[in-house]
């Protein structure tokens, strides 16, 4: 009898035993699946930032004057690609539609793109240097009397990339697709951070060049004033010495 209750006793105790490891393999599994639903949210929450911050294409609507130039400028850093398309929009007599003339022009005077007497068009350049790109829009001398607006799609960076011939080259599509255009945008918003912290580094020297020129011009003048006081002082006592004033 005391052989049967011991036998008795240890299946009891496997019994136990094997239902504690069930339940802490219960308990791993559930903290592995809220570790892997917290790395989903983060990395959720990373890829929307990422897709706020990606540049997109900017779409203009410009008024043109009868007798005047009108002009759209954008900062691009270099080595960056800029396309755009634009076309007169005349709704008045869609027959009749005036001709207008563009110009682009980089930070440094040169014509990247120069054309006359049309209605609809496209320019494309890769920036050489950072700085303000201008696109000026104005009519023809013929059509001087009647104003129209200019409809301008501008595309830059990723923006102006065809995705499409991309993804056909490369065999990528869905989901890979977008990581791809997600890795492109994190490296452009690492170019801009690289740009800003060199862009403050100039100014900051700049600003410090300045105090120490403005330091040095005060100490100058507070200098001379000085002087100017002390030769004034001394010519002031000779004079009353030869008045015998004093």
């Amino acid at each position: 009898e005391r052989e049967r209750e011991g036998e008795r006793a240890s299946e009891l105790s496997g019994t136990e035993t094997s239902g504690e490891r069930g339940r802490g393999d219960e308990g791993m599994g559930t903290r592995d699946e809220t570790v892997i639903l917290r790395a989903a949210v983060v990395l959720l929450c990373s890829v929307g930032l990422l897709a706020a911050w990606m540049p997109t294409a900017a779409a203009l609507w410009l008024s043109l004057p009868t007798s005047a130039t009108k002009c759209v400028s954008e900062e691009i850093h270099a080595g960056v690609v800029a396309m755009a398309d634009y076309a007169v929009i005349h709704d008045d007599d869609p027959r009749n539609i005036p001709t207008i003339s563009v110009k682009v022009t980089a930070p440094n005077g040169d014509t990247l793109h120069h054309r006359g007497n049309i209605t609809i068009g496209q320019f494309a350049f890769t920036s050489n240097e950072p700085g303000t790109y201008l696109a000026c829009f104005w009519l023809d001398g013929a059509n001087r009397g009647a104003g129209t607006s200019v409809g301008i799609d501008w595309k830059i960076g990723i923006a102006a990339k065809d995705w499409e011939s991309i993804a056909k080259k490369e065999k990528i599509e869905g989901v890979e697709l977008e990581l791809r255009k997600l890795e492109e945008a994190v490296e452009v918003i690492h170019e801009n951070l690289l740009y800003l912290r060199n862009r403050e580094a100039g100014m900051r020297d700049v600003s410090e060049k300045t105090n120490s020129r403005v330091a040095m011009f005060s100490f100058m003048s507070l200098t001379v004033c000085i002087l100017a006081s002390v030769v004034q002082l001394w010519h002031l006592k000779g004079y009353f010495h030869k008045k015998k004033l004093i």
